[in-house]
């Protein structure tokens, strides 16, 4: 079950981002950390996974697909939209694109723990559109901006491959032959992955402290935007095609909150600094955001029924 100490999330990122925006000279030397932090955040997030929740996914086909296919519209559309709308300069574009065409982050399993939703669905989900993003990820990045930057999609590729697939699998594969020994360590797990994605936060905020102090808050809206959109159409998509309140509060985070570290990793990987400040931000906001939905969705009494539908998934 998930940590309710995770709950400090939001509270621990602002912290550390001012923290590292103000001493920004403290945490820039750590820049190499960012990888191995998404790595054992990965391998985290494997190492809670069974294989029966993939076996959950035919039990829920139809919403996890529906999810599937709003987390890889809704985001990267609507971030280069978003981008187009308000102006943004090609790097700041380019990291909004990278946040929307991620997947999942670990944090809607969180959310949705703390919303009183469909954790089981919510882990399958995240699992599974982790995986698709492999490959999504650099073809979404490369359509939607490759025209004006070049996207190096094959090198995105194997690197999301090391990144991100190896470790959950190597977790998933660890939780299944050693499950009485990763048992014991399953409560604090949540916590580390809450410590490093906070430390790969400060040191991203403190390699771009100059360049927030440039950007304005154009950007800051550009994040609400972009996450209040996903978490909006998440939800009532769900609701128009049927699915209850519970399940439609589950698709919701899934697509509103991003893995935008592996966004922010993958921004200074590949491109610059200040394509990772969308993804920074996006960090903090959608914690912040997902706590608050969290907490108003916690008080349902019980979850509204909506239409049923065949395998009683709805």
């Amino acid at each position: 079950m998930l940590s309710r100490s995770t709950r400090l999330f939001p509270v621990l990122a602002i912290l550390g981002s001012l923290i590292s925006y103000y001493f920004p000279q403290l945490f820039i030397g750590y820049k190499s950390f960012i990888v191995p932090l998404l790595v054992l955040i990965m391998l985290s997030m494997g190492l809670t996974l069974t294989v029966e929740d993939f076996r959950n996914a035919f039990k829920q086909k139809y919403a996890v697909v529906l999810g599937l296919i709003i987390q890889y519209t809704v985001m990267p559309f609507g971030a280069f939209l978003i981008s187009l709308a308000l102006g943004l300069d090609k790097s700041l574009m380019l990291g909004m694109v990278l946040v929307g065409s991620v997947a999942g982050g670990t944090a809607s399993n969180v959310m949705n723990y703390l919303a009183k939703a469909d954790v089981a669905l919510s882990i399958t989900m995240t699992a599974l559109s982790t995986i698709v993003g492999v490959v999504l990820t650099p073809f979404l990045t490369d359509l939607l901006v490759g025209a004006t930057i070049h996207i190096p999609v094959a090198a995105m590729f194997y690197s999301l491959l090391k990144i991100v697939l190896l470790p959950v699998i190597v977790g998933l594969i660890l939780n299944h032959y050693f499950h009485r020994a990763v048992a014991r360590a399953s409560s604090i797990l949540p916590l580390i992955s809450m410590l490093a994605i906070v430390l790969a936060i400060m040191i991203i905020v403190a390699l771009n402290a100059h360049q927030l102090k440039m950007v304005g808050p154009i950007i800051f809206v550009a994040v609400i935007l972009h996450n209040g959109l996903g978490l909006t159409l998440g939800y009532w998509v769900s609701r128009l095609c049927g699915f209850n309140h519970k399940v439609s509060k589950t698709i919701s985070f899934e697509v509103g909150l991003q893995n935008s570290g592996l966004a922010a990793a993958l921004s200074i990987k590949f491109f610059s600094p200040l394509s990772a400040v969308p993804a920074a931000i996006f960090s903090i906001w959608h914690n912040i955001s997902g706590s608050m939905l969290a907490g108003y969705w916690s008080k349902d009494r019980t979850s509204r029924v909506g239409a049923s539908v065949s395998n009683g998934d709805r």
